[in-house]
């Protein structure tokens, strides 16, 4: 009798008492007969709990995470990066539970150029799936772009409306990352004859070096401006000096060509803007020398064709092999890869063959006279190798337009807020990251990582600084001439 009524007065606890037992039960039968997933519903719990109740801080933990997760394969033919893409799918999911009971989202920044341009993409991605070659493979590739874009764009955009958080989630990804290159780098010292095991330090966090590259060199100008913020004093000012100092050494060491190329390019930028040339003008000069490339393009080709220089892990070796499309591997299966994006794009100018599915199908538009030692008709060494040629094959030319939409009303909007913000702070917060996705987009021209959370998260995220600063910023009435302009780095 004692018993029921302790029931009586003790349900709570006595119903947590049960479940627990059962669950325990259950997971000890389904571990005999070798089924673990049962395992991760109680983990699976603490993450809901988490983002119920601490939403910022969930995502700043996911933020932390990226760097270490790894692939594992939770279901046949269904790879996710753990633990980061399940916490995805349980903050995407909260995220409009919660917009659906508070209805407190702020609307400006779905009016935002940047956020009209990514949801018509998000769209036109749906209406390629529906006509794809492969539409389960595209369905797939759609809803992990959403489950990336929303919690680090939508969601990361009205967050930092605290700057402070800005800052925070620089911190998370910094720390994370920081980590891998010293482990990445202590594999390093070790291994300098050995070209192909430098390639390969970075796993089983980062697939290969070139997405390594990628992630520090987008890391690099907002590094370097927080060294120099007035906020940074003493200790935390010397702390950001080490960070940098530790992203130019995984950089080096990354022996990526491209994340090399990425940051000249985003320095050569940096002084386009701080000598006020306007954007309009930027694109102009860009565009004139792709005309030019085109224009010369067989004078340049036969140049480089003489240019016999492989990868080396000596530095001026791997500078001189950027330009060798004769003997270099890597440079060759790009450009075998470039090839047959276009003849699959070729045939469906407009749709493309489907999202994500250009790995799956381009290995019968592979040219015998253009394989190099590394090709394979498997496609299970990555994609087309360019965000834009990528995109151009797998949605069409509105799928290119829109990704490019995205990249250029990304880096006009830094630019202007640079330029017409009242504080100096928010002008060099702006430009440092949107230098940093420069970086990306310049890499993007040899490589394509938004279908992975190590670039994602941090990509979409930066670029939601870049909004959130325009929208949430007191701006000057006009643009500043460049001679007012001139001191504005000065933090």
């Amino acid at each position: 009798m004692k018993f029921f009524a302790w029931l009586k007065e003790n349900k709570t606890a006595a119903i947590a008492v049960a479940v627990t037992l059962l669950f325990a039960v259950a997971n000890s039968i389904m571990l005999l007969k070798d089924f673990y997933y049962l395992s991760l519903i109680p983990l699976a719990g603490l993450v809901l709990l988490l983002f119920v109740t601490r939403f910022e801080t969930g995502m700043l933990c996911m933020a932390l995470l990226t760097p270490f997760a790894v692939d594992f394969a939770l279901f046949p033919k269904m790879e996710l990066s753990m633990p980061v893409e399940p916490m995805m799918i349980l903050f995407t999911a909260m995220f409009f539970f919660r917009i659906l009971a508070s209805r407190s989202y702020d609307v400006r920044i779905l009016k935002h150029p940047v956020s009209i341009a990514l949801l018509a993409s998000l769209a036109w991605m749906f209406i390629t799936g529906c006509t794809s070659a492969l539409p389960l493979v595209s369905f797939k590739y759609l809803l992990a772009r959403i489950w990336f874009v929303v919690p680090f764009f939508f969601a990361a955009a009205q967050i930092f409306r605290d700057r402070s958080r800005i800052l925070q989630f620089f911190w998370c990804y910094a720390i994370g990352l920081i980590a891998v290159i010293a482990i990445a780098t202590a594999k390093t010292l070790g291994n300098f004859s050995d070209l192909q095991t430098l390639h390969r330090v970075m796993k089983p966090f980062y697939n290969d070096h070139t997405a390594y590259g990628c992630a520090i060199a987008l890391m690099l100008p907002a590094a370097f401006y927080f060294i120099f913020t007035r906020n940074s004093k003493g200790w935390s000012r010397l702390l950001f000096l080490g960070i940098f100092a530790l992203l130019i050494v995984g950089l080096f060491f990354s022996y990526c060509r491209a994340a090399w190329l990425s940051v000249i390019g985003a320095i050569g930028v940096y002084v386009l803007i701080r000598m006020g040339m306007k954007v309009k003008w930027m694109v102009l000069l860009f565009g004139l020398g792709v005309g030019v490339f085109f224009a010369y393009q067989s004078e340049l080709i036969y140049k480089l064709g003489k240019n016999h220089q492989d990868s080396s892990y000596d530095l001026s070796g791997q500078i001189k092999s950027i330009s060798n499309i004769s003997t270099d591997a890597s440079n060759l299966e790009r450009l075998n890869r470039w090839a047959s994006a276009i003849r699959m794009w070729k045939e469906d100018p407009v749709l493309g063959c489907g999202p994500g599915t250009y790995q799956f199908l381009y290995a019968s538009y592979q040219r015998s006279y253009q394989l190099s030692t590394i090709s394979t008709n498997a496609g299970n060494l990555g994609n087309a190798h360019s965000e834009y040629i990528g995109p151009l094959t797998e949605q069409g030319v509105p799928g290119v337009a829109l990704i490019i939409c995205i990249f250029m009303a990304t880096f006009a909007t830094g630019v202007r807020v640079y330029r017409t913000a009242k504080d100096k702070q928010v002008a060099n917060m702006a430009l440092a990251f949107t230098l940093s996705l420069l970086t990306y987009y310049i890499h993007g021209v040899f490589n394509n990582f938004l279908d992975t959370d190590k670039l994602s998260v941090p990509f979409w995220a930066f670029t939601a600084v870049v909004v959130a600063l325009d929208l949430y910023s007191e701006k000057q009435n006009s643009i500043p001439s460049p001679k007012q302009n001139a001191n504005k780095y000065e933090a």
